[in-house]
């Protein structure tokens, strides 16, 4: 019986990244080699020599947006923290649109509570007005907002922030933040995550342009990074742990992509926790019995959790980044290298000063 334990491991805190490293490709990359039992070293711009034409890589194309808002209790004027996660619905009545949103909700919440947002610059100049409405009883507040739709996206993009996970230290935000939080290829008609699929960070345009010169396909998904991917495992036995739910998408285009490099025998390579999950969410057995020319575009909701002892179905090999202890992302890479491999390669990137999590290093399970 796997325990969360088992996924335990000490990291020096010196070695979390705090910045990224400029130019994006020039982060270490740590080549771990499953059949072989190997470790090399290299860099992420060395990342086109380990794939090979035919080959298949997936990226999920999400794009970020601001979902951490700082507003004020209207009553008391203390200060409470909103953490967009997901829209729930729009609704319209005589007073006009609103819409509701599934929150974290930081400090003292309670329902009836109304919270009023201001242009961080003038703050007498009132931007947003929010009222919880709803305990969900799972960590998370229903909240209901006075404005919805475009008017919605220009205050939120206006005061909103980069939601930075908690490990990454600031006493303020940097500017460069929006920009470096955020992949080259995200896609602005797929705006939902609050949170970046940060393997995808480490690419440029120019490296992507020289990964398909090598004759790799280069397809996206879209999964939005939501509590799913981050929430911590509160149970011991990690069967027990409940993913929250998150959009994804897989277009017709990319399916079929991923048929045809089985058929040729090219690898499907996921870049990121993200991409995987999506990828592994599809009915792989269904979607072999149609012909090519009847497949569809699926969206689904996933709440999959893969640890070891899962079965892939669809992907060969991973970029990723270096993970939590005890999260279910270093569950994940467990179940594609096996846990003996994945512990002996984290112990050398230690050992080595790799820089870790969100805007840290990179491996390449393959």
């Amino acid at each position: 019986m796997l325990r969360v334990q088992d996924f335990d491991y000490y990291l020096p805190p010196e070695l979390i990244a705090q910045q990224p490293v400029k130019p994006r490709d020039h982060s270490r990359l740590l080549l771990l080699n499953r059949k072989k039992s190997k470790v090399i070293h290299r860099h992420f711009f060395d990342l086109p020599d380990y794939l090979n034409s035919g080959d298949l890589l997936v990226l999920n194309n999400s794009k970020v947006f601001p979902a951490r808002l700082i507003g004020y209790k209207k009553q008391t004027g203390g200060q409470v923290e909103i953490f967009l996660h997901r829209a729930i619905k729009k609704i319209s009545n005589a007073a006009g649109a609103a819409n509701i949103w599934e929150c974290l909700v930081g400090g003292r919440a309670k329902e009836g509570l109304e919270i009023n947002f201001y242009n961080s610059n003038l703050k007498s100049r009132m931007m947003l007005v929010a009222v919880i409405i709803k305990n969900n009883q799972d960590g998370t507040w229903q909240v209901k907002f006075n404005k919805s739709g475009p008017e919605f996206w220009r205050v939120v993009n206006k005061i909103g922030e980069v939601p930075l996970p908690p490990y990454i230290k600031r006493s303020k935000q940097l500017a460069s933040d929006k920009k470096s939080y955020q992949t080259v290829f995200a896609d602005s008609q797929q705006i939902g995550s609050a949170a970046a699929p940060t393997a995808g960070l480490h690419f440029t345009k120019y490296l992507l342009k020289k990964i398909k010169a090598r004759g790799v396909k280069v397809s996206y998904v879209t999964l939005h990074v939501g509590l799913g991917t981050f929430a911590p495992v509160k149970v011991d036995k990690i069967s027990d742990h409940r993913m929250h739910s998150e959009f994804a998408a897989v277009s017709a285009a990319t399916i079929r992509e991923i048929i045809k490099t089985k058929e040729r025998g090219g690898r499907v390579i996921a870049v990121g926790t993200t991409s995987c999950r999506t990828l592994e969410s599809l009915n792989w057995a269904d979607i072999k019995k149609e012909s090519i020319k009847k497949i569809k575009k699926q969206t689904f909701w996933t709440k999959i959790f893969i640890y070891p002892g899962y079965n892939f179905q669809i992907v060969d090999a991973l970029v990723t980044n270096f993970h939590l202890p005890k999260s279910t992302l270093l569950m994940l890479i467990s179940a594609l290298a096996g846990q003996k491999l994945i512990t002996l390669a984290y112990r050398e990137a230690i050992q080595r000063r790799y820089r870790f999590f969100s805007y840290g290093d990179a491996m390449l399970i393959y």
